[in-house]
């Protein structure tokens, strides 16, 4: 099947699921634009300490992500002492609510399995 033949759906499954670090990233940015250091302490807050993130491991996602379109460069008024601060496009934003969409599915269908009782 060529690419220009796949529906939205296949292509996002194509994407998705997206890995725990770049989740987290990527909600960390959903939220406000962030520097690395702040997307380190967001990650570590919103996990409760269970994700630590390496620097290698964010700034190779913030690499990945910044190719594929799902973040961008943010300028901010004052002069950070040379961080560099991303925020998430409309893009990281559709597949970030693509995967929130594809894990509520999960839970629940995992809830309801999860409840039946044997035969």
């Amino acid at each position: 099947m060529a690419v220009h033949d796949m529906s939205l759906g296949a292509m996002n499954m194509q994407v998705l699921p997206l890995t725990e670090p770049v989740l987290l990233i990527l909600l960390s940015l959903a939220e406000q634009p962030r520097h690395g250091y702040s997307i380190l302490r967001d990650v570590d807050e919103v996990s409760r300490g269970r994700v630590k993130l390496s620097t290698g491991t964010l700034y190779g996602a913030l690499r990945r992500l910044l190719e594929d379109g799902w973040i961008e460069p943010f300028e901010e008024d004052e002069i950070s002492r040379g961080r560099r601060a991303y925020r998430l496009t409309a893009t990281g934003r559709r597949h970030l609510c693509l995967e929130v969409d594809r894990m509520k599915h999960l839970t629940k269908l995992a809830g309801l399995r999860a409840a039946r009782k044997e035969a």
